[in-house]
């Protein structure tokens, strides 16, 4: 599966990253995270030193008996999300330049997947929600195409995939960045405004900027009508 977006480059002010319309678009290519496209995703982790500390995104996942894959000592994370990738259980959506070389992703994936909050647990737990199908826990984009609507891309590529696998409900906690000096390598999971663009409402508040955002995305027609 091959999704193309068109994104705008984000060296504007707005606060979901757009630019003027004189500014020239840019294709991106949305591939889903896979045995096919792991090395593609390996490159741009390593390119940019193992992101954030050697993360390897494993952050979410947790191991069969619950623990968080970063409590683990000398633990080889390239090595485990392969593995998780394979599996099929670690999934994103890969945005890819025109010249076909990854420079970001949005991960996503089902509940059980993901199921460890990163940041504002305490608060996400304090009411009882249904749980969601779906969440779509952190974005990345390569230090050299930061604002140039890699995450716009890549949570439309998300989206499509969800409903490929057939939809439902899906969430996220990203930040409010109207009104504010947001920097974006600190948003990890994208602006408020931007989900909202695409069609999420805001749930609750949880923490000074950061909002729990929720939408139900239909299942794709060719999903939908194989039930």
């Amino acid at each position: 599966m091959r999704t193309t977006t068109t994104g705008s480059p984000e060296r504007g002010t707005s606060p979901t990253g757009d630019v003027d319309a004189a500014q020239a678009e840019e294709a991106w290519t949305v591939r889903p995270l896979d045995a096919g496209t792991w090395e593609d995703f390996a490159e741009l982790v390593e390119r940019n030193g193992g992101v954030f500390g050697c993360c390897w995104c494993m952050g979410h996942h947790a191991t069969p008996d619950g623990t968080s894959y970063h409590q683990i000592r000398g633990l080889d994370k390239r090595a485990a999300k392969e593995e998780l990738v394979r599996s099929g259980r670690a999934h994103a959506a890969v945005v890819y330049d025109s010249d076909g070389v990854a420079q970001g992703w949005t991960k996503y994936g089902r509940l059980d997947e993901i199921p460890l909050l990163a940041q504002h647990r305490r608060a996400y737990e304090k009411e009882q929600e249904t749980p969601p199908a779906w969440r779509i826990p952190c974005f990345y984009t390569d230090t050299h195409h930061r604002r140039e609507g890699i995450a716009r891309a890549g949570l439309a590529g998300a989206l499509d995939l969800i409903a490929r696998a057939g939809g439902g409900t899906v969430e996220s906690i990203p930040e409010i960045v109207t009104g504010r000096v947001a920097h974006g390598r600190f948003l990890f999971q994208a602006s408020a405004e931007l989900f909202e663009e695409h069609g999420f409402s805001r749930v609750r508040q949880l923490g000074k900027w950061a909002w729990l955002v929720r939408r139900t995305v239909p299942a794709a027609a060719s999903t939908a009508g194989s039930r």
